[in-house]
Parts: C-alpha cells; sequence; structure tokens
C-alpha cells in the first residue's frame, strides 16, 4: 500500500533513511543530517511525500516536487529511498509507477531526475525500464564513498500523452 507519509511514518523509516545518507553511494545528503533536518528536506520541503507500507512496516518512500519554478515548473522531481530488507523486491518500481500517476495527476507534464548515481546501475537500469532517458552527464560529480568521484545522469521522461 502507498500512501501519504506522516511523521510517524518517516520516523520509522529514519534508520533506513539514516543508513541510506550515511553510506555515501546514492544520495548527496549530509550523511550526518539529524531526524529533524531530513524529516523537513524530505516530508516538509516538498510537494508530497509517500510511503510504500507492508504490515505496519514501511519499506520505501518518495517525495515529488517542481524541479524549477516558473516556465519550468511543469516539471517534476522526485526522489526515492528503499529500505534495504526490501530491495530487488519491486519496492522502487511501485513508487516510481505511483510517483508518475501522481505526478499527471497534479499536473505535470514530465519527470526529471538531475542526480541519480552512475555506480547505481540497478537503479539507473529500472528507470530506463520504466521510460527514462538519460539526457545528461556530469562528470564527477559524486564523491563515492568505496568508488571515488563518479558520474551522475540527468534522467527524463516525458508523461503528457498529447505530446511535448
Amino acid at each position: 500500500m502507498i500512501k501519504p507519509i506522516t511523521r510517524s511514518d518517516f520516523e520509522s523509516f529514519w534508520p533506513s533513511f539514516s543508513r541510506v545518507i550515511q553510506a555515501r553511494e546514492t544520495y548527496a545528503f549530509e550523511p550526518d543530517m539529524t531526524l529533524e533536518q531530513a524529516y523537513r528536506l524530505w516530508c516538509e520541503q516538498p510537494l508530497k511525500t509517500f510511503v510504500h507500507m507492508e504490515n505496519g512496516e514501511v519499506l520505501g518512500s518518495y517525495y515529488i516536487k517542481p524541479n524549477a519554478a516558473g516556465p519550468g515548473s511543469h516539471v517534476c522531481n522526485c526522489g526515492y529511498m528503499v529500505s534495504e530488507p526490501a530491495r530487488g523486491k519491486g519496492v522502487a518500481r511501485a513508487l516510481c509507477e505511483h510517483s508518475q500517476r501522481q505526478a499527471v495527476a497534479l499536473g505535470f507534464k514530465a519527470m526529471q531526475f538531475n542526480s541519480v548515481v552512475s555506480a547505481n546501475e540497478v537503479a539507473v537500469r529500472l528507470w530506463q525500464k520504466l521510460g527514462f532517458e538519460i539526457v545528461g552527464r556530469v562528470p564527477g560529480a559524486y564523491r563515492h564513498a568505496l568508488l571515488g568521484y563518479v558520474d551522475t545522469f540527468v534522467m527524463y521522461k516525458w508523461l503528457d500523452a498529447d505530446g511535448g
């Protein structure tokens, strides 16, 4: 079940969230971010944030927000995070598919991921399977904890069936 996030949902997800940012393999967030800082960033600043629940446990979450203001506000941006035990079980796919439906319902015409870490090959493949294209590469833009400087991708998908 995917539903809007609550404060208690985020607090339950916080250990997973914290592990992801401390690993420094996928997100350009400060690894020592506090729960309060993370809650503001993930739940309060975006337009909406959702969680994927199963048997009362938060398996993953995503946020959706405009990628830019004014003339660029028709393009949204999302961030996804899945708990370690839930990886490889279709949670990220379900979250991304849900986010695309939400984006259309909210009036967005396209979705853009600004900084997909190239070494995160599982995510890159999944986004491509779901119709996202790599439209740009930023050399050495991410300082990976294990691999050093790696590239990031800008990935994009037009969502409006009427064309662009």
